[in-house]
Order: C-alpha cells, then sequence, then structure tokens
C-alpha cells in the first residue's frame, strides 16, 4: 500500500512539474516594467527568437507594444510545448 501511495505522489509531482514547463507565459510576468504593455525587449525576454517582424505582426494596432488583448491572441497562436 505504501508503495502505490508513493507511486501516485510521483506520478503527481511529475505531472505537476511538467505542466509548469509548458505553462504559457503570463501578461503580468512580461510586463517587467509594469507599464501595462510588453515591449519587443520584454516579449523576447520570453521568446528569444522573437523577431521585430513577428512581434509587428502580433502588434494588431501599431502602437509598438503588446496590449494585454495581442499578447494573449500571441500566446494562443503559438505552437503548443
Amino acid at each position: 500500500m505504501k508503495k502505490v501511495l508513493v507511486s501516485i505522489l510521483a506520478l503527481g509531482i511529475a505531472t505537476s512539474a511538467a505542466m509548469a514547463q509548458t505553462a504559457a507565459p503570463d501578461f503580468a510576468t512580461a510586463d517587467a516594467d509594469k507599464s501595462g504593455d510588453v515591449s519587443l525587449a520584454e516579449a523576447q525576454l520570453l521568446w528569444p527568437d522573437l523577431t521585430a517582424d513577428a512581434f509587428a505582426a502580433a502588434d494588431a494596432d501599431t502602437s509598438g507594444a503588446l496590449s494585454q488583448e495581442e499578447f494573449d491572441a500571441y500566446v494562443a497562436a503559438q505552437p503548443a510545448q
């Protein structure tokens, strides 16, 4: 019985760790300077390979930064990890 409980606990911990690794980035975390939007530099901290062109495509209102809605849309469009 103890082995079963230990196995279940280990599986739960492994599952939690895997979920944490694949969790979508959070807007509040991405907005490092707390300006209310995410700049290209802030976005590149999350996605180092993000190009200026890809960022501009995500910036629907061409403000030069991603709003919460634009950020969420960009995250939703990313392939699952």
